[in-house]
Protein backbone atom coordinates (compact mmCIF):
# COMPACT_ATOMS: atom_id res chain seq x y z
CA UNK A 1 0.00 0.00 0.00
CA UNK A 2 1.23 3.47 -0.88
CA UNK A 3 1.61 6.39 1.48
CA UNK A 4 0.02 9.71 0.67
CA UNK A 5 1.45 11.49 -2.36
CA UNK A 6 0.54 15.10 -3.08
CA UNK A 7 1.15 16.75 -6.43
CA UNK A 8 0.27 20.32 -7.36
CA UNK A 9 -1.08 20.48 -10.91
CA UNK A 10 -1.39 24.25 -11.11
CA UNK A 11 -1.14 27.31 -8.87
CA UNK A 12 -3.18 30.45 -9.53
CA UNK A 13 -1.23 33.33 -11.02
CA UNK A 14 -2.93 35.78 -8.63
CA UNK A 15 -3.40 33.84 -5.38
CA UNK A 16 -1.84 30.98 -3.37
CA UNK A 17 -4.74 28.79 -4.60
CA UNK A 18 -3.68 25.48 -6.10
CA UNK A 19 -5.24 22.51 -7.85
CA UNK A 20 -3.66 19.26 -6.80
CA UNK A 21 -3.92 15.49 -6.54
CA UNK A 22 -3.67 13.38 -3.40
CA UNK A 23 -2.96 9.68 -3.85
CA UNK A 24 -3.88 7.31 -1.03
CA UNK A 25 -4.09 3.56 -0.66
CA UNK A 26 -7.86 3.71 -1.25
CA UNK A 27 -7.89 6.07 -4.20
CA UNK A 28 -7.06 9.45 -5.66
CA UNK A 29 -8.47 12.77 -4.44
CA UNK A 30 -8.55 15.85 -6.64
CA UNK A 31 -8.13 19.09 -4.74
CA UNK A 32 -9.58 21.47 -3.75
CA UNK A 33 -11.99 18.92 -2.27
CA UNK A 34 -15.05 18.93 -0.02
CA UNK A 35 -15.44 15.88 2.22
CA UNK A 36 -18.96 14.83 3.28
CA UNK A 37 -19.19 14.18 7.02
CA UNK A 38 -19.99 10.60 8.03
CA UNK A 39 -19.55 11.05 11.77
CA UNK A 40 -20.91 7.66 12.87
CA UNK A 41 -19.77 5.66 9.81
CA UNK A 42 -22.59 7.02 7.63
CA UNK A 43 -23.39 10.30 5.91
CA UNK A 44 -26.83 11.13 7.27
CA UNK A 45 -29.84 10.09 5.14
CA UNK A 46 -27.83 8.94 2.09
CA UNK A 47 -26.35 5.59 1.09
CA UNK A 48 -22.80 4.85 -0.02
CA UNK A 49 -24.07 4.23 -3.55
CA UNK A 50 -25.63 7.68 -3.61
CA UNK A 51 -22.29 9.12 -2.46
CA UNK A 52 -20.53 7.27 -5.28
CA UNK A 53 -23.12 8.53 -7.77
CA UNK A 54 -22.29 12.12 -6.81
CA UNK A 55 -18.56 11.25 -6.95
CA UNK A 56 -17.69 11.85 -3.32
CA UNK A 57 -13.95 11.13 -3.37
CA UNK A 58 -13.39 10.97 0.41
CA UNK A 59 -15.59 11.04 3.50
CA UNK A 60 -15.06 11.58 7.23
CA UNK A 61 -15.54 9.45 10.31
CA UNK A 62 -15.14 10.55 13.91
CA UNK A 63 -13.01 8.90 16.58
CA UNK A 64 -15.03 10.18 19.55
CA UNK A 65 -18.39 8.95 18.28
CA UNK A 66 -17.11 5.62 16.96
CA UNK A 67 -15.23 4.80 20.17
CA UNK A 68 -18.51 5.20 22.06
CA UNK A 69 -20.75 3.47 19.54
CA UNK A 70 -20.33 0.82 18.21
CA UNK A 71 -16.92 0.68 19.92
CA UNK A 72 -13.52 -0.14 18.48
CA UNK A 73 -13.82 -3.87 19.25
CA UNK A 74 -16.69 -4.26 16.80
CA UNK A 75 -15.01 -2.23 14.06
CA UNK A 76 -11.76 -4.13 14.57
CA UNK A 77 -13.63 -7.44 14.30
CA UNK A 78 -15.16 -6.20 11.03
CA UNK A 79 -11.69 -5.56 9.63
CA UNK A 80 -11.60 -1.79 9.98
CA UNK A 81 -13.87 1.11 9.12
CA UNK A 82 -13.73 0.66 5.33
CA UNK A 83 -15.04 -2.90 5.59
CA UNK A 84 -17.45 -2.14 8.44
CA UNK A 85 -19.28 0.50 6.38
CA UNK A 86 -18.49 -1.01 2.96
CA UNK A 87 -16.77 2.12 1.65
CA UNK A 88 -13.86 1.51 -0.72
CA UNK A 89 -12.67 5.11 -1.20
CA UNK A 90 -10.49 7.19 1.16
CA UNK A 91 -11.59 8.03 4.70
CA UNK A 92 -10.31 10.77 7.00
CA UNK A 93 -10.91 10.42 10.74
CA UNK A 94 -10.97 13.31 13.18
CA UNK A 95 -9.03 12.71 16.39
CA UNK A 96 -11.99 13.19 18.72
CA UNK A 97 -10.41 16.24 20.33
CA UNK A 98 -13.03 18.72 19.21
CA UNK A 99 -15.88 16.51 20.45
CA UNK A 100 -14.21 15.80 23.80
CA UNK A 101 -13.98 19.52 24.47
CA UNK A 102 -17.37 20.54 23.03
CA UNK A 103 -19.81 17.63 23.58
CA UNK A 104 -18.75 15.86 26.74
CA UNK A 105 -19.59 17.10 30.20
CA UNK A 106 -17.34 17.40 33.23
CA UNK A 107 -14.17 16.94 31.19
CA UNK A 108 -10.87 17.29 33.01
CA UNK A 109 -7.69 18.06 31.07
CA UNK A 110 -4.45 16.45 32.19
CA UNK A 111 -1.02 16.38 30.56
CA UNK A 112 -1.80 12.87 29.30
CA UNK A 113 -5.21 13.65 27.79
CA UNK A 114 -8.81 14.31 28.77
CA UNK A 115 -11.03 12.52 31.26
CA UNK A 116 -14.65 12.96 30.22
CA UNK A 117 -18.17 11.65 30.53
CA UNK A 118 -20.04 10.47 27.47
CA UNK A 119 -22.74 12.82 26.16
CA UNK A 120 -24.83 9.68 25.54
CA UNK A 121 -25.01 7.94 28.91
CA UNK A 122 -22.59 9.71 31.25
CA UNK A 123 -20.11 6.81 31.23
CA UNK A 124 -16.52 7.78 32.05
CA UNK A 125 -13.76 7.64 29.45
CA UNK A 126 -10.24 8.86 28.80
CA UNK A 127 -8.88 10.07 25.49
CA UNK A 128 -5.36 11.32 24.88
CA UNK A 129 -2.90 11.35 21.98
CA UNK A 130 -1.89 7.69 22.37
CA UNK A 131 -5.49 6.54 22.79
CA UNK A 132 -6.65 8.56 19.78
CA UNK A 133 -3.86 7.14 17.62
CA UNK A 134 -4.61 3.59 18.72
CA UNK A 135 -8.31 3.98 17.90
CA UNK A 136 -7.58 5.54 14.51
CA UNK A 137 -5.06 2.79 13.80
CA UNK A 138 -7.82 0.25 14.37
CA UNK A 139 -10.25 2.27 12.24
CA UNK A 140 -7.71 2.15 9.42
CA UNK A 141 -8.51 5.54 7.94
CA UNK A 142 -6.27 6.86 5.18
CA UNK A 143 -5.80 10.24 6.86
CA UNK A 144 -5.43 10.38 10.65
CA UNK A 145 -5.68 13.61 12.64
CA UNK A 146 -3.36 14.39 15.55
CA UNK A 147 -5.02 14.81 18.95
CA UNK A 148 -5.18 18.48 19.90
CA UNK A 149 -6.74 20.79 22.46
CA UNK A 150 -9.59 22.80 20.98
CA UNK A 151 -10.00 26.10 22.79
CA UNK A 152 -13.34 27.95 22.70
CA UNK A 153 -13.97 31.34 21.09
CA UNK A 154 -13.50 33.81 22.59
CA UNK A 155 -10.62 32.65 24.76
CA UNK A 156 -8.13 34.56 26.90
CA UNK A 157 -4.58 34.53 25.59
CA UNK A 158 -2.93 32.83 28.62
CA UNK A 159 -5.40 29.94 28.29
CA UNK A 160 -4.68 29.71 24.56
CA UNK A 161 -0.94 29.67 25.15
CA UNK A 162 -1.18 26.74 27.56
CA UNK A 163 -3.48 24.88 25.18
CA UNK A 164 -1.05 25.45 22.32
CA UNK A 165 1.87 24.09 24.33
CA UNK A 166 -0.15 20.99 25.13
CA UNK A 167 -1.28 20.62 21.51
CA UNK A 168 2.32 20.67 20.30
CA UNK A 169 3.42 18.21 22.99
CA UNK A 170 0.58 15.87 22.03
CA UNK A 171 1.43 16.32 18.34
CA UNK A 172 4.91 14.90 18.94
CA UNK A 173 3.43 11.88 20.70
CA UNK A 174 1.04 11.33 17.77
CA UNK A 175 3.87 11.72 15.25
CA UNK A 176 5.95 9.06 17.01
CA UNK A 177 3.06 6.57 17.22
CA UNK A 178 3.31 3.71 14.72
CA UNK A 179 0.18 3.62 12.57
CA UNK A 180 -0.72 1.15 9.83
CA UNK A 181 1.60 1.36 6.79
CA UNK A 182 -1.05 2.96 4.56
CA UNK A 183 -2.05 5.66 7.07
CA UNK A 184 -1.02 9.32 6.95
CA UNK A 185 -0.93 11.73 9.88
CA UNK A 186 -1.89 15.42 9.77
CA UNK A 187 -0.85 17.91 12.44
CA UNK A 188 -3.36 20.57 13.50
CA UNK A 189 -2.44 24.25 13.72
CA UNK A 190 -4.12 26.02 16.64
CA UNK A 191 -3.74 29.44 18.27
CA UNK A 192 -7.21 30.98 18.31
CA UNK A 193 -7.46 34.36 16.61
CA UNK A 194 -3.95 35.47 17.55
CA UNK A 195 -1.84 35.70 14.41
CA UNK A 196 1.49 35.30 16.22
CA UNK A 197 0.30 32.11 17.94
CA UNK A 198 -0.96 30.73 14.64
CA UNK A 199 2.43 31.44 13.05
CA UNK A 200 4.20 29.85 16.02
CA UNK A 201 2.03 26.76 15.74
CA UNK A 202 2.53 26.40 11.98
CA UNK A 203 6.32 26.63 12.34
CA UNK A 204 6.43 24.17 15.25
CA UNK A 205 4.31 21.57 13.46
CA UNK A 206 6.18 21.96 10.18
CA UNK A 207 9.39 21.07 12.02
CA UNK A 208 7.73 17.80 13.08
CA UNK A 209 7.26 16.89 9.39
CA UNK A 210 3.67 15.62 9.20
CA UNK A 211 2.12 14.17 6.01
CA UNK A 212 -0.25 17.12 5.86
CA UNK A 213 -1.43 20.07 7.93
CA UNK A 214 -4.86 21.01 9.21
CA UNK A 215 -6.00 24.33 10.61
CA UNK A 216 -8.36 23.86 13.54
CA UNK A 217 -10.16 26.12 15.98
CA UNK A 218 -11.71 28.36 13.31
CA UNK A 219 -15.33 28.70 12.18
CA UNK A 220 -16.31 28.57 15.86
CA UNK A 221 -18.07 31.93 16.02
CA UNK A 222 -15.44 34.41 14.88
CA UNK A 223 -16.21 36.73 11.93
CA UNK A 224 -15.24 35.44 8.48
CA UNK A 225 -12.80 38.33 8.11
CA UNK A 226 -10.93 37.17 11.21
CA UNK A 227 -10.83 33.58 9.98
CA UNK A 228 -9.38 34.74 6.66
CA UNK A 229 -6.82 36.87 8.50
CA UNK A 230 -5.63 33.80 10.42
CA UNK A 231 -5.28 31.85 7.17
CA UNK A 232 -3.20 34.71 5.77
CA UNK A 233 -0.93 34.42 8.82
CA UNK A 234 -0.54 30.66 8.58
CA UNK A 235 -0.21 30.02 4.82
CA UNK A 236 3.36 31.33 4.31
CA UNK A 237 4.64 29.05 7.08
CA UNK A 238 3.17 25.74 5.87
CA UNK A 239 5.07 23.52 3.41
CA UNK A 240 4.02 24.11 -0.19
CA UNK A 241 4.34 20.41 -1.01
CA UNK A 242 1.92 19.10 1.64
CA UNK A 243 -1.91 19.22 1.61
CA UNK A 244 -3.69 21.75 3.83
CA UNK A 245 -7.05 21.13 5.46
CA UNK A 246 -9.34 23.76 7.01
CA UNK A 247 -11.51 21.89 9.50
CA UNK A 248 -15.26 22.45 9.78
CA UNK A 249 -15.66 25.03 7.00
CA UNK A 250 -18.13 26.09 5.68
CA UNK A 251 -20.31 28.12 3.31
CA UNK A 252 -19.39 28.29 -0.40
CA UNK A 253 -18.07 31.81 0.21
CA UNK A 254 -15.99 30.63 3.20
CA UNK A 255 -14.53 27.83 1.10
CA UNK A 256 -13.54 29.89 -1.92
CA UNK A 257 -12.03 32.55 0.36
CA UNK A 258 -9.91 29.82 1.96
CA UNK A 259 -8.94 28.19 -1.34
CA UNK A 260 -7.64 31.57 -2.50
CA UNK A 261 -5.44 31.48 0.60
CA UNK A 262 -3.92 28.11 -0.29
CA UNK A 263 -6.26 25.61 1.43
CA UNK A 264 -6.91 22.26 -0.30
CA UNK A 265 -9.38 20.28 1.84
CA UNK A 266 -12.66 21.05 3.61
CA UNK A 267 -15.40 19.37 5.58
CA UNK A 268 -18.58 20.72 7.13
CA UNK A 269 -21.95 19.43 8.35
CA UNK A 270 -23.64 22.45 6.76
CA UNK A 271 -24.92 20.78 3.56
CA UNK A 272 -26.33 17.75 5.41
CA UNK A 273 -27.62 19.61 8.46
CA UNK A 274 -29.26 22.36 6.41
CA UNK A 275 -30.90 19.71 4.26
CA UNK A 276 -32.63 18.31 7.33
CA UNK A 277 -33.92 21.81 8.06
CA UNK A 278 -35.32 22.15 4.53
CA UNK A 279 -32.62 24.47 3.16
CA UNK A 280 -31.15 23.63 -0.23
CA UNK A 281 -27.91 24.93 -1.76
CA UNK A 282 -28.37 25.63 -5.46
CA UNK A 283 -26.63 27.51 -8.25
CA UNK A 284 -29.26 30.22 -7.69
CA UNK A 285 -28.48 30.53 -3.98
CA UNK A 286 -30.07 29.04 -0.88
CA UNK A 287 -33.68 27.89 -1.14
CA UNK A 288 -36.00 27.32 1.82
CA UNK A 289 -37.97 24.56 0.15
CA UNK A 290 -40.58 24.43 2.93
CA UNK A 291 -41.86 27.90 2.00
CA UNK A 292 -45.47 28.09 0.91
CA UNK A 293 -44.62 29.67 -2.44
CA UNK A 294 -43.26 26.31 -3.63
CA UNK A 295 -46.50 24.39 -2.96
CA UNK A 296 -47.44 24.48 -6.68
CA UNK A 297 -43.97 24.96 -8.14
CA UNK A 298 -43.38 21.96 -10.38
CA UNK A 299 -39.96 23.07 -11.61
CA UNK A 300 -36.80 21.24 -10.46
CA UNK A 301 -34.94 22.47 -7.41
CA UNK A 302 -31.81 23.29 -9.39
CA UNK A 303 -32.04 23.01 -13.20
CA UNK A 304 -28.29 23.81 -13.46
CA UNK A 305 -27.27 20.74 -11.47
CA UNK A 306 -27.24 17.23 -12.87
CA UNK A 307 -28.26 15.06 -9.94
CA UNK A 308 -30.94 12.57 -8.90
CA UNK A 309 -32.91 15.25 -7.04
CA UNK A 310 -33.39 17.20 -10.28
CA UNK A 311 -35.94 14.57 -11.36
CA UNK A 312 -38.37 15.87 -8.72
CA UNK A 313 -40.26 19.14 -8.42
CA UNK A 314 -39.99 21.68 -5.65
CA UNK A 315 -43.66 21.01 -4.85
CA UNK A 316 -43.02 17.28 -4.38
CA UNK A 317 -39.92 17.77 -2.22
CA UNK A 318 -41.76 20.36 -0.12
CA UNK A 319 -44.64 17.91 0.35
CA UNK A 320 -42.27 15.14 1.50
CA UNK A 321 -40.63 17.41 4.07
CA UNK A 322 -43.96 18.72 5.37
CA UNK A 323 -45.31 15.20 5.96
CA UNK A 324 -42.02 14.04 7.53
CA UNK A 325 -41.13 11.54 4.83
CA UNK A 326 -37.48 10.50 5.11
CA UNK A 327 -37.22 10.55 1.32
CA UNK A 328 -37.53 14.34 1.44
CA UNK A 329 -34.44 14.58 3.66
CA UNK A 330 -32.56 12.26 1.32
CA UNK A 331 -33.45 14.29 -1.78
CA UNK A 332 -32.35 17.62 -0.27
CA UNK A 333 -29.17 16.04 1.12
CA UNK A 334 -28.32 14.65 -2.33
CA UNK A 335 -28.97 18.11 -3.77
CA UNK A 336 -26.74 19.86 -1.24
CA UNK A 337 -23.82 17.43 -1.38
CA UNK A 338 -23.97 17.27 -5.17
CA UNK A 339 -23.94 21.07 -5.27
CA UNK A 340 -20.93 21.27 -2.95
CA UNK A 341 -19.00 18.69 -4.96
CA UNK A 342 -19.92 20.38 -8.25
CA UNK A 343 -18.88 23.72 -6.77
CA UNK A 344 -15.48 22.24 -5.85
CA UNK A 345 -15.13 20.70 -9.31
CA UNK A 346 -15.78 24.05 -10.96
CA UNK A 347 -13.48 25.78 -8.47
CA UNK A 348 -10.69 23.36 -9.32
CA UNK A 349 -11.26 23.93 -13.03
CA UNK A 350 -11.15 27.69 -12.52
CA UNK A 351 -7.69 27.31 -10.97
CA UNK A 352 -6.53 25.03 -13.79
CA UNK A 353 -7.81 27.55 -16.35
CA UNK A 354 -6.37 30.45 -14.32
CA UNK A 355 -9.81 32.06 -14.13
CA UNK A 356 -10.16 32.04 -10.34
CA UNK A 357 -10.98 35.74 -9.98
CA UNK A 358 -13.85 35.42 -12.45
CA UNK A 359 -15.26 32.39 -10.61
CA UNK A 360 -14.81 34.14 -7.25
CA UNK A 361 -16.98 37.06 -8.34
CA UNK A 362 -19.65 34.63 -9.53
CA UNK A 363 -19.73 32.85 -6.16
CA UNK A 364 -19.78 36.13 -4.21
CA UNK A 365 -22.87 37.16 -6.16
CA UNK A 366 -24.70 33.88 -5.43
CA UNK A 367 -23.37 33.38 -1.87
CA UNK A 368 -22.30 36.78 -0.49
CA UNK A 369 -21.47 35.36 2.95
Amino acid sequence: MSKLKFQINRTSSQYPARAGTIETAHGTIQTPIFMPVGTRAAVKTVTNQQLLDMNAQIILGNTYHLMLRPGTEIIEAAGGLHKFMNWSRPILTDSGGFQVFSLSTLNKITEEGVKFQSHIDGSKHFLGPKESMQIQKILGSDIVMAFDECSPYPCERPVLEKALERTHRWARICRDFELQPHQNLFGIVQGGVHGDLRKQSAIALTQMDFDGYAIGGLSVGEPAELMNAMLDEVEPHLPKDKPRYLMGVGTPRNIIDAVMRGIDMFDCVMPTRNARNGTAFTWSGKVNIKAGRYAKDFSPLDPQLDCYTSQFSKAYIRHLLNVDEVTGLTLVTIQNLTFYLDFMRQLRQAILDDKLQEFYLKICEIYPE
